[in-house]
């Protein structure tokens, strides 16, 4: 098959989709399969930009980069708001499937069409999400899962609210769990820790979050126990939390400051890639209270990397963590900060959990994703013959 892949997110976002994005394409290079795949890329690309691209994906002869002369947000506005019916086609010449792995699905000619919804949180907790995107996200989106032929879910518990809250049938929902990518595993090198130390002004033990800052990720709570955590057992660790600022993060910043831990809660803002296996390391422990996720890759990471892992116990969290962490109600920031001390402290649950979490993050790769994928291809094409 002739597939194109709209690879978006994979050049202009540096995590969360975008990351997603990058790894099931670059797993997709190392497969032996027959497709030639044509990968869009909304807005220009510089020479040095297609050439690091290509290297990327192994330079293989099936992947064409094909950048579009529209940005991204030029691009929905054309299609999904003013819903001019523009197909891709005309940018990616004949298709025999196209794949969204990002939420919409733009118009096509006659290809057959797959699209990944990686959650449905502006539904599920529409009072975390930014109105105006919101707004869009719930007229887009569903347009667009009713016209695809197949609809990719990261986890069992998106499915089910794809099949719930969208109305779609569940034969017609597969699920494609993400990966966690090797380099994702203990940082033993002294050298490499110094260095990330030094370039995050880390001096002191910590506790780590990585996520965007935005309402559902829940740092206000986080922030929250971490108080308690002090004030009932007078840690030495600080906070730290890395991540870009998001949607009205401001009531985030303003917590920290109110409970007077501006030098105790750290906002390291966008960390490098190469930077968070090392900084997973250095944590004693790793904290996501999070509102809702789709999938939750940063807890992979956290336990690939060997630290121990207190989570929700909500939407898809249970089935990524197992029995691999400590998992309590995102709203008990009780629970939260009793969970955090007995991973500071008690030596035994520590090393059961770290062991479990390598376990259980080791199940999740990017080829065993990448597989499921081209199976999800086979069946898309198959589908609605015309």
């Amino acid at each position: 098959m002739r597939i194109g892949i709209d690879y978006t997110a994979a050049v202009r976002q540096g995590a969360g989709i975008g990351r997603y994005c990058r790894e099931l394409v670059k797993a997709l290079a190392r497969q032996k399969d027959d497709h030639e795949y044509v990968l869009l890329v909304a807005g220009r690309l510089r020479d040095q930009e297609m050439a690091a691209l290509r290297a990327e994906l192994g330079d293989s002869p099936r992947f064409h980069l094909r950048p579009l002369w529209l940005s991204e947000r030029w691009l929905s506005r054309l299609w999904h708001r003013l819903q001019v019916p523009w197909p891709v086609e005309a940018a990616a010449g004949r298709l025999d499937l196209f794949h969204s792995p990002d939420f919409t699905l733009p118009p096509v000619w006659h290809a057959k069409t797959i699209l990944t919804v990686h959650d449905l949180s502006f539904l599920r907790v529409p009072q975390y999400a930014e109105p105006s995107l919101r707004a869009y996200l719930e007229q887009a989106v569903s347009r667009s899962v009713r016209r695809a032929d197949l609809v990719l879910a990261d986890s069992q518990n998106t499915k089910e609210d794809v099949v719930e809250l969208l109305r779609v049938p569940a034969e017609r929902v597969w699920v494609v769990p993400a990966g966690v990518e090797p380099r994702f595993r203990r940082v033993t090198d002294d050298a490499e820790l110094a260095r990330v130390r030094q370039a995050y002004g880390l001096t002191r033990p910590f506790i780590l979050s990585v996520g965007t800052l935005q309402p559902r990720k829940n740092f206000t709570g986080l922030i929250e126990s971490y108080h308690l955590l002090r004030a009932q057992h007078h840690v030495l660790h600080q906070l730290v939390i890395v991540g870009g600022k998001g949607w009205l993060y401001e009531p985030i910043l303003r917590r920290a400051a109110e409970l007077g831990l501006q030098t105790e809660v750290r906002f390291l803002g966008f960390a490098a890639d190469a930077d968070l296996p090392a900084l997973y390391s250095l944590a004693d422990a790793f904290a996501w209270p999070s509102f809702y996720e789709g999938f939750g890759i940063p807890v992979l990471e956290a336990m690939a990397c060997g630290t121990p892992v207190v989570a929700s116990n909500v939407s898809s969290l249970p089935e990524v963590m197992g029995d691999a962490g400590l998992m309590v109600s995102p709203g008990d920031q009780e629970a939260l900060a009793d969970a955090l001390w007995r991973l500071l402290t008690d030596a035994e649950l520590r090393a059961d959990l770290i062991a479990r979490g390598h376990a259980q993050a080791a199940r999740f790769t990017w080829e065993r994703a990448a597989k499921l994928l081209l199976r999800a291809y086979r069946q898309a094409a198959a589908t609605r013959p015309e």
